[in-house]
Formats: C-alpha cells, structure tokens, sequence
C-alpha cells in the first residue's frame, strides 16, 4: 500500500516538474523573442533615421507614367506639372517645399514673390520682423505640392533669420539688381552665409530688374553677365535673369526647381545672348 503511494507521488511530482521545465522553456523562448524584436526594431529605426537624414522633412518624390507626354518646353504656366501623377492618399497628398530668398535690400525679392504667388495670396502672407513668408499650392493629378517661400529682407538686423530660413529648405534662391554693381558683389556673402546652415539645398542665382538692365550701355551689360556667370560657376548655381514687371523667368525658376527636385522631363534652354534674359548652368 505504501509502495503505491509512493509510486503515486512520484508521478505526480515529475509531472510537476515536466511543467515547470516546459515553462521554464516557454519564458526563455518568449524572452528570446522580446530581445530578437527589440533588436530588428533597434535597426530598422536606424535604418529609417539614415534614410532621411540630409533631406528635408515632408520630401517626398513624384513618380512620372510611362505614358507621360514631354513637358511644354515654350510656355512659362504652371500646367507643366499636369504630366506628374501621384499615388498618395487623401491623407497624405500635401507635399511642403521650402524655398528661400536672401539678398540686399530694395532689389526686387519681395516683388518677385508677389509676382510667383499673387496678390492675393501676398494678402495672406506671414510678416515677422526680417522675415515674410508667402504660400503657393499647385495641384498635381491627385498631390498638392506646397511652396512656403521665406524671403528674408536684406538688412543687418535680418541676418539672425538666416539660420531658420534656410534650415531645411530645398532650395535657396541668392538675388541681385541687374542695375546695383553693389547687389551683385554682395551675393558671395549671402551664399556663404546660407551655406553655414544648408549643404543640400539646390542654389540659383537670380539677376532682377531685367527690363531695367537691357537700358544700360552694352559695354556695361556685358560686365555685368561676365561677373554674374563667374560667380553662379563658383558657387555651382544656376543663373536667371529676371522681371518680376514683365515675368520674365520667374514661373521658370520655379518649374526648373520642380523639375531638379522630382527629376520631371523638363529642360530649360540656355541663352547667353548679351541684351537677352540670360540663363547659365
């Protein structure tokens, strides 16, 4: 009778200790299993932290259709960007671009804006001291592509605005009065500064006031383009001459950012003809 008691028991306990081995085995699998989807979770953050890192929140790029005709290569509209297409939900079809102008005072900057955005969107625009900020929304086939232009006002108080408008920006937009030599010379002290705080951003190199410059001597005209060229070549831009007053290349600059952005199959047409709105790159 003992004998079976015993038996008993020790069934029971071995029973017992089987369950305790099998979870015993089941926490170590399980902490196992924590640590390996700890670790994956670990590199693919990092792995999305190297993705983005260079490249300015909200980027993203625009896939083109096969079947996409070439884009208008004569007219300065904005339905251009009708031959980019987008995959987006409605919850995510806002693409933000940040763009910034820096220069000296009185060349044109703000008026260049107002000439890209409109007047009425000038109405809305946000004013701070140094600083106003203009929007332009263009609509893409199912994407909206968002332009908050920064144009900063070329005063000494203003250059503590340069580190925030130019951080993140896609583009940053260096301007000049065709007709102020001054202007021009300053353009390598704003393109320095600019790059302190952005090494990524597409740099264009804007001469305004064309209407005004074609009324100079040639001889000084041709000066002007000599200089112009040299300093768009050493800070690797590309050089427009523009007329907020008659649009000349301003909806062009701006198609050519779209296009170097989102690699569009658009080109713009060099022109370097002295007394002719000169485009260099």
């Amino acid at each position: 009778m003992m004998a079976k008691i015993i038996h008993r028991t020790t069934r029971k306990m071995s029973q017992l200790c089987r369950k305790f081995v099998q979870v015993d085995v089941r926490w170590g699998v399980l902490k196992r299993v924590s640590f390996v989807g700890q670790f994956f979770r670990f590199i693919w953050n990092r792995i999305l932290v190297c993705s983005v890192a260079g490249r300015p929140p909200h980027y993203r790029k625009l896939p083109l259709r096969d079947s996409s005709p070439s884009l208008p290569l004569a007219t300065d509209s904005d339905t251009f960007l009708a031959a980019a297409t987008c995959g987006y939900d409605s919850d995510s079809d806002l693409v933000n671009l940040k763009i910034s102008l820096l220069g000296d005072c009185h060349i044109g900057k703000t008026t260049f804006v107002i000439k890209y955005v409109g007047n009425e969107q000038e109405k809305m625009s946000l004013q701070m001291e140094g600083l106003n900020l203009m929007d332009k929304t263009l609509s893409v086939e199912g994407a909206r592509i968002s332009f908050r232009i920064w144009d900063v006002a070329g005063d000494k108080r203003s250059l503590d605005q340069i580190p925030m408008a130019c951080k993140d920006a896609v583009a940053i937009l260096i301007m000049f009065d065709l007709t102020s030599r001054c202007t021009l010379n300053s353009v390598v002290g704003w393109y320095s500064e600019a790059r302190k705080w952005n090494q990524s951003a597409i740099p264009i190199l804007i001469g305004t006031k064309f209407d005004d410059f074609v009324r100079l001597p040639p001889d000084v005209q041709w000066t002007i383009v000599t200089q112009a060229r040299a300093y768009a070549k050493a800070m690797k831009a590309t050089l427009f001459f523009s007329s907020a007053t008659h649009n000349i290349n301003v909806n062009k600059i701006f198609k050519f950012i779209m296009a170097k952005l989102f690699n569009l199959p658009w080109t713009v047409e060099r022109n370097l003809r002295v007394g002719e709105p000169i485009i260099d790159f």
